[in-house]
């Protein structure tokens, strides 16, 4: 009985030793937004105030085009997901573009609120206090549902609607189950959620990276270091647990009232939101086109921008 008692309290030191060491390992403190501006808010990027935040946003191209194209990004993402869109449209068109309340360099907002509500009241104010009055407004996975939410919320100001890899129904109701990130699993256990307040190991970050690719080997380095420095600024781990805490269903009955021009892009190999979403919304959305790309994952957007951009821009008559 002393014998087996000393085995295991060794087991137990060796299992903490063990944690602690994997701790130090990985520590990740949060990192305050002004240590992170000079490698991710070169210019163009500017922060205006909106609600109490200073929000990250760039706005680029001729001032005088009727019709702004404004794109939303998605979970853990940033407005630097869009730089290839960005890169091929702006010659021709305005286009603005930000971080999202509780990503990247905007950070939290004072309600820490990250329903689809509040983010369309957020798009809204973006667009008062720019000015613009009439907008297409694109978005991927969470940056798609609140796109077509405020559509749905602001029809009058919205006029052409592009989905990619949106969200919105009711994940539980995929024939196949969606395949989360384990950044993303992580975030929604409350046990481990404790742990990524304070550590933030690498591979985690670049596993979940890969896994919204259809193709991994085009993660490089520089994209994973993005991904880690949007996580690590101050307060965005804590907002994230609440952003999963809040789901991503939406009021999708709405879609069926949208009138405007829809394109609707997916990628085939999308293993968080399966390419059956992506046919439901084109059969809810009257009118509306849907391209897949067989290849590519869950942000081809950020995939492959060269090849998605040219369906847009056919979709905008560019």
């Amino acid at each position: 009985m002393k014998l087996f008692l000393r085995s295991f309290l060794f087991f137990v030191l060796g299992m903490v030793l063990l944690a602690g060491v994997l701790l130090v390992s990985t520590w990740a403190p949060d990192q305050p937004v002004e240590a992170l501006k000079p490698r991710w808010a070169q210019p163009p990027s500017q922060f205006i105030a909106i609600a109490g935040m200073q929000v990250h946003l760039r706005d680029e191209g001729p001032r005088g085009d009727p019709l702004p194209i404004v794109l939303i990004h998605g979970t853990s993402a940033s407005l630097h997901t869009w730089e290839g869109w960005a890169a091929a449209l702006r010659g021709q068109r305005r286009v603005i573009r930000f971080d999202l309340p509780g990503f990247a360099l905007t950070g939290p907002n004072r309600q820490d609120d990250y329903s689809a509500e509040a983010y369309v009241r957020f798009v809204t104010a973006v667009m008062d206090q720019l000015g613009v009055q009439r907008f297409v407004l694109a978005g991927n996975s969470l940056g798609g549902q609140v796109a077509w939410a405020t559509a749905v919320a602001l029809p009058q100001r919205v006029a052409q609607l592009v989905l990619v890899d949106a969200s919105g129904y009711p994940p539980e109701s995929a024939s196949v189950p969606p395949s989360l990130p384990l950044g993303f699993r992580i975030a929604r256990t409350p046990g481990l959620r404790v742990l990524t307040q304070y550590t933030l190991p690498r591979s985690i970050v670049e596993k979940s990276v890969r896994n919204v690719y259809g193709d991994p080997a085009k993660v490089t380095p520089e994209l994973v270091d993005l991904y880690v420095d949007m996580t690590l600024r101050a307060g965005n781990r804590q907002a994230l647990g609440r952003r999963m805490d809040q789901g991503y269903t939406g009021d999708v009955a709405g879609l069926k009232t949208l009138a405007m021009p829809t394109l609707i892009l997916w990628g085939g190999q999308d293993r968080l939101i399966p390419l059956e979403f992506g046919q439901r919304f084109a059969r809810d959305i009257a009118g509306s086109r849907l391209v897949v790309f067989d290849d590519l994952g869950h942000v081809p957007h950020e995939e492959d921008p060269a090849r998605t951009v040219t369906v847009v821009k056919t979709f905008l008559g560019m």
